[in-house]
């Protein structure tokens, strides 16, 4: 069956947080958009598979240890217990929620819901087919690519329920004794968090020489400290093979530190992501694409072909979704007419474990790289009166300037809450702050954000909360 939908200002391919985005902020601005999407609920890999479940998992794991730390307060309380169950459905309520949500915002926007595959038969034409089997004709003016990610999947491994992706991790379908976790990175780190505290013997092996790697070395130091007393964790290392018995999964390494193979009960493969950008008919419209299979944009968001616009994870790093939503606004005011485009200063980046890392700007690691003189301010919560109050003394806020300048070059936060503190740092560097600017404003105390400004005032000569630096 085959039906032909009047034509559209815009047609929107996925419907992430790039693609919702979009659709919403060019219905706001007048124009009359289909919105078209795989899942039944909106919101994409981020909302439904990524983002929102994992942070629920890790924030109602991470209670356990909080009730650990109550003793030292005077405060106990027996022994937890979890109910995967429950936990579970917590997890279910809160995408239900946002999803529901998201429903009356483009339902309120009038904006026309497509559920299907969407593939382009030219530059003007987006054939939907739907679950039953009917065909959707959509014709359009402009199309808003934002078809996002999937997990990259290492070549060579068995097929095997038991070797999981960053989605069969989060459906928590068994607690394995042992989890073997290939990458290091943020997906990696915050599943291990989540099976650890459920029971899991974690394993974790990273090819690069630390974990997280996108971060300075140093400044995941905290993290690394403390967890490798409860994982084992092996930098420098590559899984070689996985060999699916009866019982176990077997891994073989390439690796100085391990000399034999090992035995698992599941295998979680978190070693980055891919553009969805196969399977839409692009590449037979003529779209650019690089050999990765990102889509080429300008700074507008616009791609080879001058009416398809592009955003989120399928026009390449970094994959946030905080990213996708300012790229959807962008697309959608460019198509709107208005002159706008994509260049910010820098985009925050957070691993949600325990301790919290994050980073915005240039890391220490690429201003040595690069040649760039620069300063540095680095204050240890251990002298936080507001860390120690609350236990969170495990903890760093490190802050770069440029030396010429005196402007803020980069930071990073390691501590309780630093995904909220380092917003502080993100506007800075937008907005070209100076050290002194900054070491000026007043801060509350005490606070987890007075370390910003303490590592800031390191830099300016000023602190007293710590020895000052050493004149040179």
């Amino acid at each position: 069956m085959s039906e032909t939908v009047k034509i559209f200002d815009i047609v929107v391919v996925g419907g992430g947080p790039g693609g919702y985005t979009a659709a919403f902020r060019a219905a706001d601005l007048g124009l009359s958009v289909c919105l078209v999407e795989e899942r039944e609920r909106l919101g994409g890999v981020c909302l439904n598979e990524g983002c929102i479940p994992s942070k629920t998992l890790l924030h109602g794991t991470s209670l356990i240890e909080s009730v650990s730390q109550c003793s030292s307060y005077g405060v106990t309380f027996g022994e937890p217990k979890i109910d995967i169950s429950v936990l579970l459905a917590k997890k279910e309520s809160v995408i239900t929620q946002l999803t529901d949500g998201l429903d009356r915002l483009g339902k309120a926007r009038k904006i026309q819901r497509l559920t299907g595959s969407g593939i382009f038969k030219d530059t003007s034409t987006l054939i939907v087919a739907d679950g039953d089997g009917n065909k959707i004709e959509v014709q359009f003016n402009s199309a808003i690519i934002a078809t996002g990610s999937s997990p990259f999947v290492l070549p060579g491994l068995p097929d095997d329920p038991r070797i999981w992706d960053s989605s069969d991790a989060l459906n928590i379908k068994s607690v394995p004794e042992k989890l073997l976790i290939i990458g290091g990175g943020v997906i990696g780190m915050e599943m291990a968090q989540v099976y650890s505290a459920l029971g899991s013997e974690i394993t974790i092996v990273e090819m690069l020489d630390h974990i997280i790697p996108p971060a300075d070395k140093d400044l995941v130091q905290p993290l690394f400290l403390k967890l490798k007393k409860k994982y084992q964790i092996f930098t420098k290392t590559r899984v070689t093979e996985i060999v699916a018995n009866v019982g176990t999964l077997v891994a073989n390494f390439e690796s100085t530190k391990i000399k034999d193979s090992k035995t698992f009960d599941a295998v979680l493969v978190a070693v980055g992501r891919r553009p969805n950008s196969k399977g839409f008919g692009l590449e037979e419209i003529g779209l650019e694409m690089n050999k990765q299979g990102f889509i080429t944009v300008d700074d507008n968001l616009q791609t080879s072909i001058p009416n398809f616009y592009a955003v989120g994870d399928v026009v390449g790093e970094p994959m946030l979704a905080h990213k996708a939503t300012h790229e959807g606004k962008v697309a959608a005011e460019n198509i709107a007419g208005n002159n706008v485009g994509f260049h910010p200063e820098t985009i925050p980046c957070v691993a949600y474990t325990n301790p919290e890392i994050a980073w915005m700007g240039l890391t220490e690691k690429e201003a040595r790289k690069t040649n760039i003189d620069y300063s540095k301010g680095k204050f240890l919560w251990g002298a936080s009166g507001r860390a120690l109050s609350v236990n969170a003394a495990n903890g760093v806020t490190k802050v770069l300037f440029d030396k010429k300048t005196g402007k803020i070059l980069g930071a990073g936060i390691c501590g309780s809450h630093a995904g909220e503190l380092i917003h502080e740092a993100v506007l800075a560097l937008e907005q070209g702050a100076t050290a002194e600017e900054i070491s000026n404003t007043i801060h509350a105390h005490p606070t987890l954000s007075e370390t910003f400004a303490f590592a800031t005032e390191i830099v300016t000569g000023t602190i007293t909360d710590a020895l000052p630096p050493k004149k040179r």
